[in-house]
């Protein structure tokens, strides 16, 4: 009687896959199970779950930070690289803590009290920011007519502590329920890639300028101090949803691939590399080999491979440093300078934060228009601009911004004072018209529609599948250090000049002078990536050489996994298996 061939049986179904060098993980679905079209409803549940969490977050997170140097400069009586500082370091610490939370709880198997513990940090945090800031002189007046209001350091102590709630609770979201890996882009070429990230970062921007739109307005003018009440309202929109769904919304990591085992793979290659030198000499072909076992290390050639591919990206994270610094002054330096400018539009004060509402307009219009020319104009002429080519001119749009936008604070100190008053406060501002600004928020609108997409799909295209969430990870690393670098530079600028390059009453000072050495420095940030963005052309073709034996090895343990599964045994050593041979 002939043997059963296991290849004549229906396939199983593969679901998830992983290869570490070791071992393999998957899971199969039953051919025989039935119709998938319930699985399809509770992934598309699923995901519109999450982008609704997502959004939530994000509007919480924009609706703190739009008029937040407002706040501190009038309310606590911050000077102006003081409310800086604040504003780019609570942006640093919001992208550091999703790293940070995602690292402890890779390994962690209550992942639920983890996001619960978030949630409730975010949704404490959120509910200080208007204890802070709400007006107590208008209802807390004791039977003596005594007015009863917080003092400057109650108010900064409380303010502090809700800014850091609210920053470690915006990871614990990020990192479990919203992370870019959750989204499953291990099989997409660069195009589905570019397309992803587009739209992505479109939804984003979209939810960012009904935030700015909004709350800026209700800041600023209808009710200022209770505008720190609508992000506790969106948090409290944010638990109902991580209620309804905590089971589908909890985003299980991939395995092989750990941030750890990355750092101990670096900290390993570099003491082998010193004994072998010292010892034996030097007999591989790069550094980080010293860490296989092969070699004499600790890590096998699978992880010793992905931390390499990993350090090719570093390039392209370090020179996001300086990028990132001219990115966020729309948050910090241009605010400062709009906020002393003329805001009356016609009879309207315009808000200060829908200033930025100028840099998103540009995003939103230019990922429908690259969308179109990618999936339509670009192939039929065979090819189109290379990611790192629309990187390099991101950072140049970022560059020419800031020294545009001293050259507008040189302009704008030849128009006579007017007084202006913000927040109950008046104050002597410039006469030059604030929407004379709009140029530079423009430049860094275009900047930011270029460069995060190219960047994110350069991250995710050149590794393994296995390091993708940990090279993403990294990237947010330099983003948040580039908030701190920010405030860093604004505290040095501030001090080296005794105050004249980021003055407290902007015409006694010399604020243009700080533009224009942050955009000397952009201009050269952008030659020096220049120089080098031609090796994540060429990088891109070594990864599909250096990958294909891995994904070969991953799909053969996948295969022999799912013949065991059927109780068959293959025998690799033969051009042919005994089953093959029977008859």
């Amino acid at each position: 009687m002939p043997l059963l061939d296991p290849r004549s049986l229906p396939a199983p179904q593969l679901w998830e896959a992983s290869f570490d060098g070791e071992s393999a993980r998957f899971s199969v679905e039953d051919p025989y199970q039935g119709s998938s079209a319930p699985q399809a409803r509770r992934k598309l549940h699923v995901v519109v779950c999450r982008l609704l969490v997502e959004l939530c977050e994000r509007f919480t997170f924009f609706g703190t930070v739009c008029n937040m140097i407002l706040f501190c400069t009038i309310k606590l009586g911050y000077r102006n690289h003081e409310a800086a500082i604040v504003n780019l370091c609570f942006v640093g610490i919001s992208t550091l803590s999703p790293v940070l939370i995602g690292w402890l709880s890779e390994n962690c198997t209550r992942r639920s009290r983890v996001i619960y513990l978030c949630a409730f940090l975010h949704f404490v945090g959120t509910a200080l920011l208007p204890v802070v800031a709400f007006p107590f002189e208008d209802f807390y007046i004791d039977v003596h007519h005594i007015v009863h209001t917080l003092a400057k350091k109650e108010q900064s102590l409380l303010f502090y502590t809700g800014l850091l709630m609210a920053a470690i609770g915006t990871g614990g979201i990020r990192a479990i329920i919203c992370p870019l890996s959750a989204y499953s882009l291990q099989e997409y070429d660069w195009r589905k890639l570019t397309s992803f990230f587009n739209w992505f970062y479109w939804l984003m921007n979209l939810n960012s300028l009904v935030v700015f739109m909004g709350i800026s307005y209700i800041q600023q003018s209808v009710a200022q101090n209770l505008g720190f009440l609508i992000p506790f309202m969106s948090v409290v929109m944010a638990l109902i949803t991580i209620h309804m769904v905590r089971n589908e919304l909890l985003y299980q990591p991939r395995k092989g691939g750990s941030l750890l085992v990355t750092l101990g793979v670096f900290t390993n290659a570099v003491r082998m590399c010193c004994t072998n030198y010292r010892h034996l000499g030097g007999r591989v072909s790069t550094w980080l080999d010293c860490a296989k076992e092969n070699n004499g290390g600790r890590y096998s050639e699978s992880h010793v491979e992905n931390t390499k591919a990993l350090f090719r990206l570093f390039p392209l994270f370090s020179f996001q440093l300086l990028y990132r610094i001219c990115i966020m002054q729309t948050s910090s330096g241009y605010f400062i300078q709009t906020m002393n400018s003329n805001l009356n539009f016609y009879g309207l004060l315009l808000p200060i934060a829908a200033m930025t509402i100028i840099s998103i307009i540009p995003q939103l219009i230019l990922a429908p228009c690259f969308e179109c020319l990618n999936s339509r104009f670009f192939p039929r002429l065979g090819h189109g601009p290379t990611p790192s080519g629309s990187i390099i001119c991101g950072h140049l749009c970022a560059a020419l911004s800031l020294l545009l936008a001293g050259i507008y604070e040189l302009y704008r100190k030849d128009f006579p004072l007017v007084e202006q008053t913000l927040s109950g406060k008046v104050l002597l501002v410039s006469s030059m018209p604030s929407y004379q600004l709009a140029p530079q928020y423009v430049l860094l609108g275009v900047a930011e529609a270029l460069v995060l997409p190219c960047c994110s799909v350069i991250t995710v295209k050149l590794v393994p599948g296995q390091v993708r969430g940990i090279a993403m990870h990294i990237l947010s690393l330099f983003g948040a250090a580039g908030c701190f670098l920010g405030a860093l530079l604004a505290g040095v600028a501030f001090s080296a000049s005794g105050g004249n390059w980021y003055p407290a009453f902007l015409p006694l000072g010399h604020l243009e002078r700080f533009y224009f050495f942050v955009g000397s420095l952009g201009l050269l940030n952008t030659l020096c990536f220049w120089k080098i963005s031609h090796r994540y052309n060429d990088l891109e073709q070594e990864m599909e050489l250096g990958f294909r034996g891995s994904r070969l090895e991953e799909k053969l343990i996948q295969h022999e996994r799912s013949l065991r599964f059927y109780e068959s045994v293959l025998d690799w050593t033969y051009p042919f298996s005994p089953m093959e041979t029977a008859v």
